[in-house]
């Protein structure tokens, strides 16, 4: 197993993209602390794991708030005996046109989308330089070159890109790599709330001819987390089956 002896810390872990990359690496031989704001989803999501025999804790995590933020690091390192693998999955939308979005949307998207992964990667850097090894793997968005309505959520996933490169700059000399995944229309819970008939016209956009599925990021996540991801570091790969090639 590519992860066999590695623990690894995903927020966001309790549905969708975050909860196949949490099974991924489980599969993969990586003990997993599944963090979310969703207490019953992670214990549902950690159970699985558990169930279908992995390694796995669930854990309640606000990642906006700087201590547990640091707490669910501290306590990955506690429950598993190290962290190697952190993946900042956490995300939130509050859409509105910029003229009507209100002060508590701008900031709620900031303090998840922006501020946790920074809180995150902080505290997860913190243990990883004393071994001198670990893989910080952020979720960034297509939508970070623009999108109507998401003012806040495109200038988090646009921020994450400059913070992703500056990390890998800081820390490269800790063996620690930190690299973002740009996804495209992917079906979760989230995209599941759009009509479905404009769902349909996204997925005829896609030069694949289709949406994406949870597992075709956490496959992603999967390499970039992985020993054999050793020299790429301040990376945005999008996978988005070719939809920002016809913008």
């Amino acid at each position: 197993m590519m992860l066999k002896d590695q623990a690894a810390l995903v927020t966001g872990a309790g549905a969708g993209i975050g909860q196949a990359t949490a099974r991924l690496l489980a599969e993969n031989g990586a003990a997993v602390m599944v963090a979310d704001w969703n207490e019953d989803a992670a214990k549902a999501t950690a159970a699985a794991i558990v169930k279908a025999g992995g390694k796995a804790q669930p854990l309640k995590c606000d990642v906006s708030r700087p201590s547990e933020a640091r707490h669910a690091a501290d306590q990955t390192v506690r429950a598993f005996g190290r962290i190697d693998i952190l993946i900042n999955n956490a995300g939130i939308t509050r859409d509105s046109s910029a003229l009507k979005m209100t002060p508590e949307q701008w900031e709620q998207v900031l303090g998840v989308n922006l501020s946790g992964v920074f809180y995150c990667s902080q505290a997860a850097a913190a243990h990883m330089r004393e071994r001198g090894y670990g893989r910080i793997v952020s979720a960034s968005s297509v939508s970070a070159f623009g999108n109507f309505g998401q003012a806040n959520y495109s200038a988090t996933k646009a921020a994450l890109v400059g913070l992703t490169r500056t990390l890998a700059i800081e820390w490269g000399r800790y063996g620690i790599t930190v690299n973002a995944i740009a996804p495209g229309f992917i079906k979760t819970s989230m995209t599941d709330a759009i009509p479905q008939e404009q769902r349909e016209a996204a997925a005829r956009r896609i030069p694949m001819g289709r949406v994406g599925e949870p597992y075709d990021i956490a496959r992603l996540y999967l390499f970039l987390a992985a020993p054999e991801s050793s020299f790429i570091t301040g990376a945005l790969i999008v996978a988005d089956g070719g939809q920002t090639l016809l913008h």
